[in-house]
């Protein structure tokens, strides 16, 4: 199966993150930096321009809190930052034209999350929390498409960066970057 960007799998991670997942999260916050998203998802796109986007496809630091808080497996969360991050990309590739100056970002972003992908491809969907898959299975339903909203692509990409500090700064030691 093949969710978000191009090539990437269903899949789940450990309660540890791996050496792998570590190394392409880094790589992930070095191409979200500041100024990049800034550039790329801001500057090279109109004025309040936004994307629509699934209710479920905005992952924000307060979600992962309330899903802690009702005990979900880091493992999980993952699984599940995951997927919403990867579907986010995949949302703002789809306004974008070939010849967009944010295409190559982009399609950047989508190659490392294909190999952070390929990472977790060891898992079962089946071993995460049921609230977390069906968030999962809503994300990447067709049928949710009444349930849409407008968001800045500058900020799906912003809660990205804060959810993945939130699930892999300790164990990856990602610090700010």
């Amino acid at each position: 199966l093949s969710f978000g960007c191009p090539g990437v799998l269903a899949v789940l991670g450990l309660e540890a993150a791996a050496p792998g997942e570590c190394e392409l999260t880094r790589l992930l916050r070095d191409k979200l930096q500041y100024e990049l998203r800034l550039q790329y998802m801001k500057h090279y796109f109109p004025i309040n321009y936004t994307v629509q986007v699934q209710y479920e496809e905005v992952l924000r630091p307060s979600n992962i809190t309330r899903l802690r808080d009702g005990t979900v497996s880091e493992a999980a969360l993952r699984y599940l930052w995951f997927h919403v991050s990867s579907q986010a990309v995949l949302r703002i590739r789809e306004v974008l034209p070939e010849k967009h100056p944010s295409w190559k970002y982009t399609q950047e972003l989508c190659r490392l999350f294909d190999a952070l992908g390929k990472e977790y491809s060891k898992y079962r969907q089946t071993d995460v929390e049921v609230v977390v898959a069906d968030l999962v299975k809503l994300v990447h339903s067709a049928g949710a498409e009444s349930r849409r909203k407008p968001v800045r692509p500058k900020a799906l990409l912003d809660n990205c960066l804060k959810v993945m500090r939130m699930l892999y700064g300790a164990p990856c030691e990602l610090g700010p970057g």
